[in-house]
């Protein structure tokens, strides 16, 4: 199958004018309190905690090997680590959020490589597909369904996804290591065929070379070196190794579905000449939720993503302005008379979140043909 790129119309003129009047209200906030739209020092100081907390256990681990139960903590320190970085720093920096610098974006957008993965099918994925086609069922490969599980109402219903919401915590507790192991080879493969990857056959091998050896490095940092060369316990590292992946696959998955896959977001179809039915800003605010504004700890662990609104609009932003710019957001919204989605709390947003997989577990195909 060929991608096709999706246009947004422009008939309402009044919420054609929402994000003109909206970007204007956001760039001056920047300008009349004299700061830059990327990182401070609180971001610096976060990016070297969420580092530190990563690196350094592992270190920990190889270095002085302690008991079982303190390697488990220690694994579990990683796993959330590992979670907070991909949030919070290289979420940033592949959007070019980060810095106004592209080298430092480049680098820290390659904290990636920490978790297995590669930023060349991350930002066809995230930037491309997902920021520009949000819920939009066999575009948005976010929220494509992923083996038994069911995020869209106009994919078909198959019979176990009724229990999907007994099994998709555990199911996304598998994601970094998929991610790891196959999710960029089978990426790969799709987005070329597909035309989403643009790149030339030359340049496609020399991709294709660099995901290769991303994977030998990480595979020869976290299996090689530590069972073949340090002659680690193979059973007790292994499961300390799951459970890290287990913890960040959890924390990432969840965080980002309670965005997305929840009771009051849409998921819009395009017409037969490719068109959403509203303009791409509409879109971002009928498809996106934010949780927990008001929450400072979960806003500074998951990388701002609980003002997904404020992060669709602006992707280019660093997330540590989202707070301020949120007011913004939602005040210029209800001007215009346009959505601005939010549950209050994580809890209300995950109870949200387990109600939509029961309702989509349930739901008939809307597209007969697919059934």
């Amino acid at each position: 199958m060929t991608f096709t790129p999706i246009r947004f119309s422009h008939n309402d003129k009044n919420k054609a004018l929402f994000f003109a009047e909206l970007r204007k209200r956001v760039d001056g906030y920047f300008k009349e309190n004299n700061i830059s739209k990327h990182y401070n020092t609180q971001m610096v100081i976060k990016t070297i905690v969420l580092l530190s907390a990563y690196i350094l256990p592992f270190i920990a681990l190889l270095v002085f090997q302690p008991s079982f139960g303190m390697a488990l903590l220690l694994w579990s320190v990683i796993g959330l680590a590992l979670a907070g970085i991909g949030m919070s720093v290289m979420h940033d920096a592949n959007h070019g959020a980060y810095s106004s610098s592209s080298k430092t974006n480049y680098w820290l957008g390659h904290s990636l490589n920490l978790l297995g993965g590669s930023v060349f099918n991350w930002k066809l994925q995230h930037n491309i597909l997902h920021h520009t086609y949000t819920n939009v069922a066999g575009v948005d490969d976010d929220i494509d369904d992923k083996l038994v599980m069911r995020f869209s109402p106009h994919t078909r219903v198959k019979w176990f996804h009724k229990f999907q919401v007994v099994y998709a915590f555990l199911f996304y507790g598998i994601l970094t290591l998929y991610w790891a192991l196959l999710k960029d080879f089978i990426q790969f493969n799709r987005y070329t065929k597909d035309g989403v990857n643009k790149s030339s056959k030359a340049e496609n091998r020399k991709i294709l070379l660099r995901i290769i050896l991303s994977k030998i490095v990480y595979f020869s940092i976290f299996m090689v070196l530590p069972l073949a060369v340090l002659k680690m316990p193979v059973g007790q590292y292994v499961l300390g190794y799951l459970l890290m992946q287990f913890i960040a696959g959890l924390v990432l998955t969840v965080i980002f579905q309670l965005a997305h896959t929840v009771e009051k977001t849409t998921h819009p179809l395009p017409d037969e000449n490719f068109t959403i039915e509203n303009n791409w800003a509409i879109h971002q605010m009928n498809t996106t939720v934010n949780f927990s504004r008001k929450n400072k700890f979960i806003s500074w662990y998951v990388g701002g993503l609980n003002f997904q609104v404020e992060h669709h609009l602006f992707p280019t932003i660093c997330h540590v302005h989202y707070p301020q710019i949120s007011h913004i957001v939602k005040t210029t919204a209800e001007e215009f008379g346009v959505p601005y989605l939010e549950n209050e709390s994580f809890t209300d947003a995950l109870r949200s979140h387990v109600n939509t997989l029961i309702r989509f577990g349930k739901l008939p195909s809307i597209n007969e043909a697919l059934a």
